[in-house]
């Protein structure tokens, strides 16, 4: 399958996690809700074992392994889950347009990334089109501390740029499937101490344990999958335009099935996204940098 579509298709899903995480921490605290999340996405990787276990650990690996696990899942979702009790899954979403200048300055620092003119001008459209889509969308109701919000909502994609950079270094050695199951492993070992310190609920919403187990399924295996996969083929920084379709897929998925209309402003914006995507593909990527220059830098 092409990088490209593998992108797309994983930010369509990362689109759609904003809506599923904010309807079940309605009905949930958000450490339940992520706990179980990795519970899921843990027991699912056992049917991929087969997969899970093809990887060529190199000597120093663990550092990056160990820090990935705990920006995401770890530190990303708590972040992600307590944002989203104070911001508006709309909000959350617009504020993924600051992740690629964050991959950007840190694929420039570990990997050796050098800035294209295809790149920063890919990266301009995008940034621009997405605070454009900001200023133009309508405002919601459910954000009460959007600031707040919003403020821990970028400590997460801080925690997303350097799993990303992680994931492009590890990508030729680890399998999808392994990276994915250490998220498993990782998330739940972190998030089970936190239900000591909630009540777990007594009454239960169907439709909200169905959001958390298209969360921990779907969204993790599709969208982790697909995106590890496509950084094995593509420079870490083209895949970081794509983030910015996150935003537009959930106004899209709005109007599909909510009945939401987008206006000529929002349209607009979309298609100067997709201009700064399609030109950010001429980026070319340097070679991986080997575990002796990182460990120099």
């Amino acid at each position: 399958m092409p990088a490209s579509l593998c992108l797309i298709i994983a930010t369509f899903l990362w689109g759609s996690s904003f809506v599923a995480l904010k309807y079940a921490i309605e009905f949930y605290d958000p450490t339940f809700v992520i706990f179980f999340r990795m519970l899921i996405t843990l027991i699912t990787s056992l049917f991929f074992w087969r997969w899970v276990k093809r990887f060529s650990y190199r000597k120093g690996d663990w550092k990056f392994l160990l820090t990935m696990s705990l920006a995401e899942p770890c530190l990303y979702f708590l972040f992600e889950g307590f944002a989203l009790q104070n911001t508006s899954a709309s909000q959350a979403g617009v504020l993924v347009s600051c992740l690629p200048l964050l991959i950007a300055l840190l694929a420039f620092y570990i990997l050796k990334e050098r800035l294209s003119k295809a790149i920063l001008t890919g990266f301009t459209l995008c940034i621009s089109g997405s605070i454009l889509l900001t200023i133009y969308s309508p405002s919601s109701v459910h954000a009460s501390n959007p600031v707040l919000g919003n403020f821990v909502e970028f400590l997460a994609m801080i925690c997303a740029a350097y799993y990303s950079v992680s994931i492009k270094y590890l990508s030729g050695r680890y399998s999808p499937f392994t990276l994915i199951a250490l998220q498993g492993v990782s998330g739940s070992l972190f998030f089970a101490p936190f239900l000591l310190f909630n009540e777990l609920p007594v009454i239960h919403n169907s439709n909200a344990l169905l959001n958390i187990l298209y969360l921990g399924t779907v969204v993790t295996f599709g969208a982790y999958g697909l995106y590890n996969y496509a950084l094995t083929k593509v420079s870490v920084l083209t895949a970081a335009s794509f983030s910015n379709l996150i935003p537009i897929f959930s106004l899209l998925l709005s109007a599909i099935l909510l009945g939401e209309r987008l206006n000529s402003a929002q349209w607009l914006s979309i298609s100067i996204v997709f201009a700064g995507i399609i030109i950010s593909q001429k980026h070319k990527s340097p070679p991986i940098p080997t575990s002796t220059e990182i460990q120099n830098v």
